[in-house]
C-alpha cells in the first residue's frame, strides 16, 4: 500500500511539473532591435529598428 501511494505521488508530481506554457513578453513575439542584433551577431541595431526597415 505504501509503494502504491509513493508511486501515485511521484506520478502526480511528474505530470504536473511537465505542464507549463511558454509566453512572450506581451508584444506578440516581437523582439527589441538590440536583442535582434545580438541574436544575429550584427554590429548595428539600426536595420532592426521599425523605422529603418525597407519592405
Amino acid at each position: 500500500m505504501k509503494t502504491i501511494n509513493i508511486l501515485l505521488a511521484t506520478l502526480l508530481i511528474v505530470s504536473f511539473s511537465a505542464c507549463y506554457s511558454v509566453r512572450t513578453a506581451g508584444n506578440s513575439g516581437k523582439v527589441p532591435p538590440g536583442q535582434a542584433k545580438k541574436a544575429n551577431g550584427s554590429k548595428s541595431a539600426k536595420p532592426y529598428a521599425p523605422g529603418q526597415r525597407k519592405n
